[in-house]
């Protein structure tokens, strides 16, 4: 059979503008659309248009803690439409490289929504017309999801919030995840009255309880109200704005209410059940080591397959995908010590095991902590605390885990996932010289183990 294409990505985003660009280099007759913008969540409306905002809302204090050093600043002021409008600007940017990559490497880019309507074909609905291709490759992604309250109309999520008109005074948070906190941050940074609210006991589930801790106690003396075991259950439009009915009976009023309560797997539409292909409870497609779902023809990457949604794991899907395909090299992407962050106030770096995790999975585990403040924090008179924290399998002296809740702590842990995920023991640690003053030596020069206080 001939067809149009010998492949087809739906879907560009970071793993479909991947697997789209190597492809063509290979000489694969390959195609790629997109409904929105390329780039997808990442660029658009995620990691960065997120980090450029975070970046934004730093500034205000930044420019409070000059006065300790000696610096004089007057008429500080700031100006969302022009914050926005410069976003926008470095988004088409970003988005016009991804599509031009895939060009420059020999693909085909569609600008249109595409669905599957069978094994083999592909309507595009913005020229109505079909293509062909040998295989089809979903990457479409994930969107916020949205509970089916009175009243959800009402609400924004993190879309949204990039595009909005004017600040609100107060915004009320719903979530207690990572999007969540980083955008109470965000908010709070640029002058808004923010509250977090979140149905857990306590906010950033799946993170070091320490780092829960330390951060969750900045955020207050930020300023950020934190209502735990809380989750709305109405919202009510008024003529002075929004009021948030929760499930304890109490009322919250705000000018607007934005929802970060998890993603689901952009599959509706798509065509893809009717196909016979396998998909998870919440759409997402299910696929083989070889992201082969249960259609032969028909392949999937990225948060499609809602395994572990973040951009760094698409791209090694979309590579990996392509060494199994075409290259005959199966190697699906090993996701062991995985470094992340949380970009919040300050933010959050990790890789590897959590303290409480660790104590389930290894005999026996040694626990090495440092807290302290910054040195850039005290002619500014902060009083926020940096925390530390190795975690370490006593058997074998491997570090099997680092935590870091302070200034630039994700920079800091891309730089020790290489050595955790190569092994790194604590001797190995203890045998760097410390590069001085930093706050990053408190990596290499913590001796004393963590004891637990004793319960009673």
């Amino acid at each position: 059979m001939t067809f149009d294409y010998d492949l087809f990505v739906i879907g560009g985003g970071s793993g479909g503008v991947r697997s789209a660009r190597l492809a063509a280099k290979l000489g694969v007759r390959t195609a790629i659309a997109e409904e929105y913008k390329f780039g997808g969540t990442c660029v658009v409306r995620g990691c960065v248009p997120k980090k450029l905002f975070v970046y934004a809302s730093e500034f205000g204090r930044a420019i409070d803690d000059a006065s300790g050093y000696g610096w004089t600043v007057e008429g500080k002021r700031f100006d969302w439409k022009a914050l926005v409008a410069a976003k926008d600007k470095e988004i088409e940017r970003l988005s016009g490289l991804y599509s031009g990559g895939v060009e420059a490497a020999g693909g085909t880019v569609f600008n249109s929504r595409a669905e599957v309507v069978g094994p083999h074909t592909v309507r595009l609905l913005a020229e109505n017309r079909t293509v062909t291709a040998e295989r089809i490759l979903i990457a479409t992604g994930g969107h916020p999801f949205l509970p089916d309250i009175p009243g959800i109309e009402h609400a924004i999520t993190s879309n949204e919030a990039f595009h909005l008109e004017e600040l609100p005074k107060k915004v009320v948070i719903v979530g207690g995840g990572y999007i969540a906190v980083e955008f109470a941050g965000i908010f709070n940074g640029l002058g808004v009255d923010v509250e977090l609210v979140y149905r857990g006991g306590e906010i950033l589930r799946g993170f070091d309880h320490d780092m829960r801790e330390g951060l969750t106690s900045i955020m207050r003396q930020h300023g950020v109200t934190i209502t735990c075991n809380t989750e709305p259950a109405a919202i009510e439009k008024t003529d002075a704005g929004l009021i948030v009915a929760t499930n304890r009976d109490t009322r919250i009023a705000c000018d607007s209410v934005m929802f970060a309560t998890g993603r689901r797997p952009n599959t509706v539409g798509l065509g893809l059940q009717s196909l016979g292909v396998k998909c998870g409870w919440n759409g997402r497609v299910m696929v083989n080591d070889s992201y082969q779902s249960s259609v032969p023809s028909i392949y999937a990457v990225g948060d499609v397959t809602d395994r572990v949604n973040l951009t760094p794991v698409a791209i090694r899907d979309g590579v990996a995908f392509i060494e199994a395909v075409y290259k005959n090299n199966p190697n699906p992407v090993d996701l062991a010590f995985l470094p992340t962050a949380v970009f919040s106030q300050p933010e959050i770096g990790t890789v590897g095991y959590t303290e409480e995790a660790a104590r389930e999975m290894f005999c026996a585990v040694d626990i090495y902590k440092a807290a302290f403040r910054p040195m850039k924090n005290t002619l500014a008179g902060r009083p926020e605390r940096t925390i530390m924290k190795l975690v370490v399998d006593a058997d074998s002296d491997r570090v099997i885990g680092v935590h870091i809740l302070g200034p630039d702590a994700a920079e800091i842990i891309q730089a020790l996932a290489i050595a955790v995920k190569m092994g790194a023991t604590k001797a190995d640690f203890d045998n760097t010289i410390a590069l001085h003053p930093t706050m990053a030596e408190e990596l290499v020069t913590m001796r004393e183990k963590w004891t637990p206080p004793a319960t009673t």
